[in-house]
């Protein structure tokens, strides 16, 4: 039986593959943190002109200038805020990784509450905004992937984890 569950735990590409997109996230996320946290308190406003220029946009499109608006309003303390919030978010992709990493049952269970809570949300982001962007159909393709995985496979990938 230990040889059986020894070779289970070698045989898991899926689970790594899903394991190295959360560390992937959460050091991203981590990263935007620390970057969204050392802008409160500076001239927002500036730091978004010279985006834009940098990224070769025209600042003076009406989305930019609505959102250039919006980038004037805010204040340290909701950057502040938002730069916790991210942090928090980081953090909860790195705890899940490495518990995935370790074959902890709980982190499968999360991982598995996580992408389901997810799923509506990108769903409606589907039906309501028609936009062309890629991204929203790969994540939901992600998490319906990771939740269909993980709870098909949660016996075999987490079994050293019970009595």
């Amino acid at each position: 039986m230990g040889n059986q569950a020894t070779k289970s735990k070698q045989r898991a590409p899926t689970l790594y593959a899903i394991i190295a997109a959360k560390l992937l996230k959460g050091l991203l996320f981590l990263g935007l943190a620390v970057g969204v946290f050392r802008l409160a308190g500076k001239d927002l406003p500036s730091y978004y002109h010279h985006l834009l220029t940098f990224l070769h946009l025209n600042p003076e499109r009406r989305f930019w200038t609505e959102l250039a608006a919006q980038v004037g309003n805010l204040t340290g303390a909701k950057v502040r805020w938002a730069a916790a919030g991210t942090l928090v978010y980081s953090l909860f992709s790195l705890v899940e990784a490495i518990g995935l990493m370790f074959r902890v049952t709980w982190a499968g269970w999360l991982t598995i509450g996580e992408s389901a809570f997810f799923i509506p949300i990108e769903i409606f982001e589907l039906l309501h905004r028609h936009g062309s962007s890629v991204v929203v159909p790969v994540i939901l393709a992600f998490n319906v992937l990771v939740l269909w995985y993980l709870f098909q496979n949660r016996a075999r990938l987490f079994q050293h984890a019970r009595g």
